[in-house]
């Protein structure tokens, strides 16, 4: 079982959707990382040598941020926009959509469920 990034990527699969596992990569970058490992895209991960593996291993950790770093930095810009106070760190500080979405009928998930009136026959 192939280990990169701190995640075990599924071995039975090809080796683009099994970098597609790891939080921080996705169809697109997954193409490129093969492309620089001259990795054929449709090889299953079981098939994968020592070297192979450790060459996918050093451009991720060298070129790319994933996992624990990416979700700390994610979450440190959130906590940044909400510190300054402008209208995407209010939205976050108050579970809203962010990005400009509808909230008068739409939203439910955020906004939690509903709570109105109750009306009498």
């Amino acid at each position: 079982m192939a280990r990169i990034a701190g995640v075990n990527i599924p071995t039975d699969k090809q080796v683009w959707v099994s970098l597609t596992y790891i939080f921080g990569i996705g169809r697109k970058s997954s193409q490129d990382i093969l492309k620089k490992a001259k990795i054929k895209p449709e090889t299953r991960v079981k098939t994968l040598s020592d070297e192979q593996v450790a060459k996918v291993r050093d451009i991720i950790e060298k070129e790319y941020a994933v996992e624990g770093d990416l979700r700390r930095k994610i979450s440190l810009d959130i906590k940044r926009l909400m510190d300054l106070g402008c209208y995407r760190g209010l939205r976050h500080r108050r579970n809203l959509p962010v990005r400009g979405q509808s909230t008068h009928s739409n939203a439910r998930s955020h906004k939690g469920p509903r709570s109105g009136v109750v009306k009498k026959r």
